[in-house]
């Protein structure tokens, strides 16, 4: 298990390698601007997926992490 540092840290180089500084920074401001359930958002990502390609998709990170 990581520490709580470590996922700040990992969760901000995410958001600014996918959006950039200045829409990292925007999304941050919105999560926490607006009332925010992260359970119902996230249960909304992925109801176009089959059930097969979420897998696969969940294969493909842990085999990068497990490479890192």
């Amino acid at each position: 298990m990581i520490t709580d540092t470590e996922i700040r840290i990992k969760g901000l180089k995410a958001l600014t390698e996918s959006l950039g500084d200045v829409e990292a920074e925007r999304f941050i401001s919105l999560i926490q601007r607006e009332p925010f359930d992260y359970t119902k958002w996230r249960q909304g990502l992925d109801e176009d997926l089959s059930i097969e390609e979420i897998s696969k998709r969940a294969m493909a990170v842990r085999n990068k992490n497990t490479e890192q």
